[in-house]
């Protein structure tokens, strides 16, 4: 397997880049479109037919939301030769099973810890959406640009655009809308966004369909989004510069969900190993010092850096790649698998 993610570069209206992306993208986006129920049976059984259901009834949210996000769609569809609803499918897949974003390690770092910001995450999901997988760069014609680390065919993943906000993503266990505009438009918005207080407007303007935990480095600092559908909980750094994040609630007033919902992929273990990780690096943190962390094994196959096992739920899930990202750098680096001493780096410039 090749170490390096592809990349597809596009420019212009939602219109274009969408067509631009289906054009250059359009072997993963059909291979994508074609295993999507496949990998939702994984999880859930649910017909095909009430799966299209929720996409088009999501859609309409979407595009009272951000008709725009729609738009690329269509012509992502048009040049990819799939259906709108094929498309809209894979951004609410995680509408229809519990769970299936990710169960990953997250966390985000500022001066005075380190020389410079950033926020990294092992994502923690099924390999075989490895296939799919590209480094998407958009340059919207009146918006920043940005890069991210995504399944082809979704409106937006992991990334940071160029006015210096950087965000990982992965599940958290609340309750659910089921309908509503999925997590990925939502993420989109704050890619759109130039600043901390506009990134959290965007996400608590939408009727949101599913709960979301956002890893953000902005400008104004580190920032969390524990999102729910009903709010959206901003949590800060410790005053130290630091703040990290897996997948259960932190804020006092959501915390009641993590006694209510089954812990995902303990949770709780790898929140603690992440802190004694980021205890013992001391004063300062350099990104080598991160990509041991992501690297770490303390109780594996639970760690940090997961691989599969034999646990009936979760076990086919792995640390499909690790990601850090340095907005002020305007790079990420990344690892195509569990992470490993040598990262590719994706620029954008």
């Amino acid at each position: 397997m090749n170490a390096r993610y592809r990349v597809v570069d596009v420019a212009g209206t939602p219109r274009q880049m969408g067509h631009q992306i289906g054009e250059a993208a359009g072997d993963e986006i059909r291979g994508f479109c074609a295993s999507a129920m496949e990998h939702i049976h994984r999880s859930v059984r649910i017909s095909r037919e009430r799966a299209v259901q929720v996409a088009r009834d999501s859609a309409a949210y979407v595009d009272h939301y951000a008709p725009h996000m729609l738009e690329e769609l269509r012509g992502m569809s048009e040049a990819a030769r799939v259906s709108l609803d094929d498309l809209m499918l894979l951004q609410v897949r995680n509408q229809l099973q519990p769970d299936e974003d990710a169960g990953c390690t997250a966390l985000s770092l500022d001066r005075p810890l380190r020389a410079g910001r950033l926020v990294a995450q092992n994502w923690d999901a099924d390999p075989a959406l490895d296939a799919f997988t590209i480094v998407l760069i958009r340059r919207p014609s009146d918006l920043p640009a940005y890069m991210s680390l995504t399944q082809a065919g979704l409106i937006a993943y992991m990334g940071f655009n160029s006015a210096g906000i950087g965000a990982c993503v992965n599940t958290l266990p609340a309750p659910v809308r089921g309908v509503g505009v999925p997590h990925y438009f939502t993420l989109r918005g704050i890619f759109e966004s130039t600043s901390l207080d506009e990134a959290y407007q965007r996400v608590a303007s939408a009727t949101r369909a599913i709960p979301a935990n956002i890893v953000l480095t902005t400008p104004q600092g580190p920032a969390d989004l524990e999102v729910t559908i009903d709010d959206v909980r901003l949590l800060r750094d410790d005053g130290q510069g630091r703040l990290t994040h897996t997948n259960h609630c932190h804020h006092p007033e959501i915390t009641k969900y993590n006694e209510q919902f089954p812990e995902l992929i303990q949770s709780h273990a790898r929140q603690r190993r992440i802190d004694q990780l980021l205890t013992a690096a001391g004063d300062r943190v350099t990104v080598e010092d991160v990509q041991a962390m992501l690297r770490d094994h303390q109780d594996h196959p639970h760690s940090i850096c997961r691989h599969m096992n034999d646990d009936p739920r979760f076990g086919f899930w792995q640390t499909v790649f690790s990601i850090i990202i340095e907005p002020e750098q305007h790079r990420m680096q990344v690892t195509r698998g569990t992470p490993a001493i040598i990262r590719e780096v994706y620029e954008l410039t």
